[in-house]
């Protein structure tokens, strides 16, 4: 004969387990929300309420990879990937690496410290607020999460291209289930075009700047940097023409 009793108490036992795991889950949950919301709120006070950004100067950044000496790349690959992750405008961390290190290594060493600014943005966001942002999704969303699963690496390429308010983008694709290969090839690639584009102006006014030959401005390589620089505003719109052609 069945045991009902005994069957009763087992059912009951993983039925209250079950329960437990789901608070603990939910516990855990609220806890990765809270820290997420926090270390956001702090970084937005570290920008704007602190003097951090008046050390992101030339001269003020520049003097101290100096004394960094042969390890100034990897110093600035990561006060780049820090400042990504603290909100700091890319661009203007940009404008720095191109003017301190010039077009081409600037250009280098901008691209991977984005990719390593990026790629932590990414992970805080995925780590801390997946899976609560799971729960918030409803089947009205849910076919879009499934979307940016379906095709991340385009998705990421195009919003890259039109030029997305990066750390946002970082965060907030973190959030998705979007793959994170295909976030980090999809991400490489995008910001290849802008990066170097801004990189090669900045680090070519900056060599004519140091140089004290004005007449330099009236150059090839000057109106080719000034000429990318001006494309590149174009291509959110030639982007957005050629997707709705198709």
């Amino acid at each position: 004969m069945i045991d009902y009793v005994a069957l009763l108490s087992i059912l009951f036992f993983y039925s209250s387990r079950a329960v437990q795991k789901s608070m603990a889950s939910r516990k855990r949950t609220m806890i990765r929300a809270s820290l997420f919301v926090v270390f956001i709120a702090l970084a937005v006070y570290i920008v704007r309420f602190t003097s951090v950004k008046e050390l992101l100067t030339r001269e003020t950044l520049g003097n101290f990879l100096d004394a960094a000496g042969l390890w100034a790349p990897l110093v600035f690959i990561l006060i780049y990937a820090v400042g990504i992750c603290l909100f700091i405008p890319g661009t203007l961390l940009t404008a720095l690496g191109a003017a301190i290190f010039g077009p081409y290594w600037g250009f280098l060493y901008v691209w991977i410290g984005a990719m390593a600014g990026a790629c932590a943005a990414f992970w805080i966001g995925r780590t801390l607020g997946r899976e609560f942002a799971a729960t918030l999704i409803g089947d009205r969303l849910k076919k879009y999460d499934d979307a940016i699963e379906r095709n991340g690496f385009a998705t990421v390429l195009y919003l890259r291209l039109i030029y997305f308010p990066f750390t946002a983008m970082d965060f907030g694709m973190g959030l998705t289930k979007v793959r994170f290969w295909d976030y980090f090839f999809g991400t490489g690639l995008g910001i290849i075009v802008g990066t170097f584009v801004f990189s090669f102006l900045i680090g070519t006014l900056k060599e004519v700047f140091t140089s004290g030959n004005w007449s330099n401005l009236i150059s090839l390589k000057v109106f080719f940097s000034v000429g990318l620089f001006v494309f590149s505003l174009f291509i959110p719109k030639i982007i957005k023409k050629l997707k709705k052609e198709s």
